[in-house]
């Protein structure tokens, strides 16, 4: 049985990502404050952690509940009931917006989460918290029931993605996921009363320790296929994680001068919405799945829309 859910395509079950094909498993549903300002608020977004993930990249901040093989005390939902109850839960504390996180792999259950809020009389936003990684006919599928599309831009060099994510087709599939991203939504991020935004794209690039000339290529390619009024939020919070092992060049966080030439780059090439976060983000920014901590900082600064 091939699986569609993402463009690896596996040809039996469990694939690459190593994920339940017949029970969701979900690690977390957070209060997390540290989204970007429109998708965060003041109380914070619902972000439901999904478990395992379809890219693996091999530096990634949420290795705990993301990699192939997870230690089963990091599961702590299994059924859609529960993931229902304790989002139900969580929205009485947070603004009324659901993020799916890493939710790719189990992309047949953004339908019946969606529905189910429904049922219980809930009508969150919802945002689809993405690598980018994804197959334009499964965003086509879950199109009516995404309000938000929260999606990561890694890659613009084959090879790159293929030695810190094992998918050299990335800047590819990324690109085709993003124009149908922007084919749905536009540039827009319209906003409530409360400055929170209800329906639009907010594009992530995080810019990587010694691969400056990657995140240059990757905001041209934005700003020269989609659009320079995109929301673009662009993120300096890398920070090499404890416990696995890393190539040489992310044994080390970004420099002033590595994050200085791509953010000029971004103001140059007519970026104008968006976020650019502080270069100490990474100082702020380490999630801990094992704790009770349900709030992680994200400083950014804001660019004028």
């Amino acid at each position: 049985m091939i699986c569609q859910k993402c463009p690896r395509h596996c040809p039996s079950l469990p694939g690459f990502c190593n994920s339940d094909s017949n029970h969701p498993e979900v690690a977390a549903v957070y209060a997390h404050t540290g989204e970007e300002p429109p998708i965060s608020g003041t109380k914070g977004i619902s972000n439901i952690f999904f478990a395992h993930c379809n890219l693996q990249c091999c530096f990634c901040q949420n290795h705990a509940i993301s990699r192939a093989r997870i230690a089963p005390s990091l599961i702590a939902l299994h059924s859609i009931d529960q993931i229902l109850d304790a989002v139900e839960q969580s929205l009485q504390r947070t603004e009324n917006i659901v993020g799916l996180v890493s939710a790719t792999q189990y992309s047949d259950l953004v339908v019946p989460i969606v529905d189910g809020l429904h049922q219980r009389g809930l009508y969150p936003t919802i945002v689809y918290n993405s690598n980018g990684y994804e197959s334009v006919e499964m965003l086509q599928q879950i199109a009516p029931y995404i309000d938000i599309y929260l999606p990561d831009y890694k890659y613009s060099d084959p090879d790159l993605a293929r030695r810190y994510s094992n998918a050299a087709d990335y800047p590819d599939i990324a690109q085709r996921a993003l124009a149908e991203m922007y084919n749905q939504k536009g540039s827009a991020l319209p906003t409530d009363d409360n400055n929170l935004a209800w329906r639009g794209l907010i594009v992530r690039h995080l810019v990587l320790p010694g691969q400056t000339d990657n995140s240059i290529r990757c905001l041209e390619w934005i700003a020269d296929n989609l659009s320079p009024n995109i929301h673009v939020s662009l993120m300096a919070q890398y920070f090499p994680p404890q416990g696995i092992t890393l190539p040489d060049q992310l044994n080390r966080r970004l420099t002033e001068e590595e994050y200085s030439r791509v953010t000029d780059a971004f103001y140059s090439l007519g970026f104008h919405r968006g976020w650019v976060q502080q270069l100490d983000a990474a100082d702020n920014y380490q999630p801990h799945f094992d704790s009770s901590s349900t709030t992680f900082g994200n400083e950014q600064n804001h660019v004028n829309s």
